[in-house]
Order: structure tokens, then sequence, then C-alpha cells
């Protein structure tokens, strides 16, 4: 594939892939979420429309960041799961959370209580390997 980036700023760059609206909310959704079908996605409270969706999720596995695959036990569904690239964003991913915890909160007024956020607050590091950990154990069978 050849990506087109604007520059050759490292921050420019990332979010030339990942500054997109739905790219995140996607990731977020395969790991926290436990999404992994077309439906799965569809179905969300984001609601994101089909056609978007569809090419988000090909431009992930065109990046190396998701891959599809079938399930085993019916072809005729798609299995998108996320590789090492993907799981490498689980920091990026807590770190969305925490800050937005503390700096969007008060401005949406719906926003979730989330007894998650105390865990990452108070030790990072650890809850990124046990997202990851968890993320890898309930997909190892799919690779």
């Amino acid at each position: 594939m050849d990506y087109k980036f604007r520059c050759e700023c490292p921050i420019t760059s990332a979010l030339d892939i990942l500054g997109d609206k739905w790219v995140l909310v996607i990731i977020k959704q395969m790991l926290i979420e436990d999404k992994k079908t077309f439906k799965d996605f569809t179905e969300s409270d984001e609601s994101i429309a089909t056609n978007i969706l569809s090419s988000k999720l090909k431009c992930l596995e065109e990046l190396g960041i998701i891959t599809k695959t079938q399930l085993p036990d019916n072809k005729k569904t798609n299995l998108y799961l996320l590789t090492e690239k993907g799981l490498a964003l689980t920091p990026i991913i807590v770190e969305l959370s925490i800050w937005s915890d503390e700096n969007v909160r008060e401005l949406n007024s719906i926003m979730r209580d989330s007894p998650e956020i105390t865990i990452m607050k108070s030790d990072k590091n650890a809850f990124i390997k046990m997202i990851q950990d968890t993320y890898k154990s309930k997909t190892e069978k799919f690779y």
C-alpha cells in the first residue's frame, strides 16, 4: 500500500492514520468491547454508518493494524482482529480515557463513570498489560 503522508513529522504522520474520528473508536471497540464482526460494530452505541465502517476497516487492514479472517464455523462472516501493531495502540486508548475523564467530563453531562478510570490512573502500565493480555486470550483461538 502506498500511503500518502502530509509531511515528515512523526506526530502528523500518526494523525494521518489515527486522526480520523472513527479509527480509534473502532480500535477501542475491538480492544475493550470485544467487537469482532461487522454486525458487532454496527450494533454499537457509536452508530457508525456502514459505508464508513467498511472503508475504515479496509484501511486499518491495509495499514496492518487489523487482520480480516473468517469465523471457523461460518465462512460468510468476516472476523476483524487487532494485530500487534493495533495492540500497540492500547496506551493511546488508555491515555485518551484518562485525559477525557479529567478534561471533557465537565463538558459532557452524559459521560458515564467508569471504575476502570481509577485503576488506569493508579497503575497505567498494569492496566495496559491487563487489557492487552485479556484481548489476546479472547482472540488467540482465531489466529
